[in-house]
């Protein structure tokens, strides 16, 4: 969904540090989320009747679809900058939240500390609604460099949180309320990074070079739409011409949340790893997930053919019946195997679509909307995912 490449200044400098920059808020825009994922384990402790990791999950993604679906069509009157502004603001104010709560109510596991969980995580879902469609909207209309910066970030803050998750594991196992403190250093871990984002976000990322030659060029657009009374094409006509792009992005999560994480935490069995054998399987899945973003840095190794896209995405499907068979009762390598072919697959294909050639010439609005529009189709198959997720309980002791 990038604009074309040609006329991209080359000579303008900050372009480096623009795209460390995305990187880092791409870290921002999922490090919150990622973080409740990853302290599961703590928070199936605490609220061992309520099923966390599927609740949660439930819970957030209403939140997010219905913020995006509002967006989208608010899309000619709000600016993008305040909008992603005002999420990671919700983000960082709910990471600390998050934490003085918890010391609060000293890690009880109340059902009114649960619902209070739920309302936080429900404002991380709107803060994820501002952030992700805005970010690559914005970004579309700039470098490529910078979309794929983003989306390698949001793979990042996956295998950090993991790998953070493993060490605070090790550290505090056998201590005394060690499942706590290694979640209280896991929010207070994602705290700093979601102000480090809406530091640099609101301070750092508008004053390089390169990013202020395409504000003053979108700024131009906007000027001569309004001067010549040109209007952007329409969100369905917009949608009609990118289908393909948005069904493949729906079908990938749809399947990808279906599995993960509940599937991993609560229908895999017992294994030698004991306890830390979800933390393996959801590792697996974001380091190979991280991994598979920087895969289509190279041209010859990138699937630009939508038809090839679209029969991966149908491929993945047979993962289905695979986690089913390899639970029953197959070595757990295997499944390390399987969620890490899960992760490669669910990243590498992101990037693919989202990099994609436009299918016209859109101008700043068109590709604003379409940024939203394609992230609301992605965030509509993570919650068709989730309660497909669901499924894995029929006919086991953990259904209702």
């Amino acid at each position: 969904m990038n604009i074309e490449t040609e006329n991209i200044p080359k000579k303008l400098e900050g372009k480096f540090e623009a795209m460390v920059v995305c990187c880092i808020l791409g870290v921002g825009q999922l490090v919150a989320w990622n973080t409740i994922l990853t302290i599961s384990d703590y928070y199936y402790q605490v609220f061992p009747e309520y099923h966390p990791s599927r609740v949660l999950t439930l819970v957030y993604q209403p939140f997010v679809l219905g913020t995006i679906f509002i967006l989208v069509f608010m899309g000619k009157k709000k600016k993008n900058q305040k909008q992603i502004a005002i999420g990671y603001t919700i983000f960082f104010i709910g990471s600390l939240l998050l934490i003085i709560f918890d010391l609060a109510t000293k890690g009880e596991g109340t059902l009114s500390a649960y619902i209070v969980l739920c309302s936080i995580v429900a404002c991380f879902g709107m803060a994820n609604a501002h952030v992700e469609g805005a970010m690559l909207g914005e970004l579309s209309f700039m470098c490529p460099e910078f979309i794929q910066a983003f989306l390698a970030g949001l793979g990042v803050a996956g295998a950090i949180t993991s790998a953070l998750r493993l060490v605070t594991k090790a550290i505090f196992d056998k201590s005394p309320n060690g499942l706590r403190k290694g979640a209280l250093l896991f929010l207070g871990f994602s705290s700093l990074i979601e102000f480090i984002c809406m530091v640099l976000y609101i301070y750092m990322f508008p004053k390089l070079p390169i990013v202020k030659h395409y504000y003053a060029k979108a700024e131009s657009n906007h000027v001569e739409a309004d001067e010549t009374k040109i209007t952007r094409l329409g969100n369905t006509e917009l949608l009609y011409q990118n289908m393909d792009l948005a069904m493949n992005l729906f079908l990938i999560y749809a399947l990808t949340l279906s599995i993960f994480p509940g599937f991993l935490y609560e229908n895999t069995g017992e294994h030698k790893l004991g306890s830390w054998y979800p933390l393996v399987l959801v590792a697996s899945f974001n380091v190979w997930d991280a991994f598979s973003r920087y895969i289509p840095l190279s041209k010859h190794l990138k699937i630009e053919s939508t038809k090839w896209i679209t029969s991966c995405v149908l491929v993945r499907f047979l993962f289905v019946p695979a986690f089913y068979f390899t639970a029953q009762g197959a070595h757990q390598g295997w499944m390390v195997l399987l969620t890490s072919l899960l992760g490669l697959t669910n990243g590498y294909l992101t990037v693919c679509i989202l990099t994609n050639k436009p299918k016209s010439n859109y101008n700043v609005l068109e590709t604003c909307a379409l940024g939203n529009l394609l992230v609301s189709f992605m965030l509509g198959g993570i919650f068709a995912g989730v309660c497909l997720g669901w499924l894995w309980l029929i006919g086991t002791k953990s259904s209702f």
